[in-house]
């Protein structure tokens, strides 16, 4: 039901988040390059996806030691989450 269509809307979050980092990591090591025109409208449409879900969390938990931990406080909420929802359907 409602639970299943939930869980799977959190599970193509976590893709989300998942490609985020990733190409984070590429692009900080110089293995994609953001003058390639379709690396850089991906980048900005995931970015545009996830900066509203990280902005707030920025705002409580800020960067430590200059590293950011909000995705994967993210992918922590979501797999919670989705537990409470496979294992509570409604």
């Amino acid at each position: 039901g409602i639970s299943r269509i939930l869980v799977d809307a959190l599970t193509i979050a976590r893709w989300i988040i998942i490609i985020h980092l990733i190409m984070s990591w590429l692009i900080q090591f110089e293995v994609l390059n953001l003058r390639q025109p379709i690396v850089s409208q991906a980048w900005y449409a995931i970015n545009r996806i996830t900066n509203p879900i990280y902005a707030r969390l920025r705002r409580i938990i800020p960067p430590i030691a200059g590293m950011d931990f909000t995705p994967i406080i993210v992918l922590f909420g979501i797999h919670a989450l989705q537990v409470l929802l496979i294992s509570n359907p409604f």
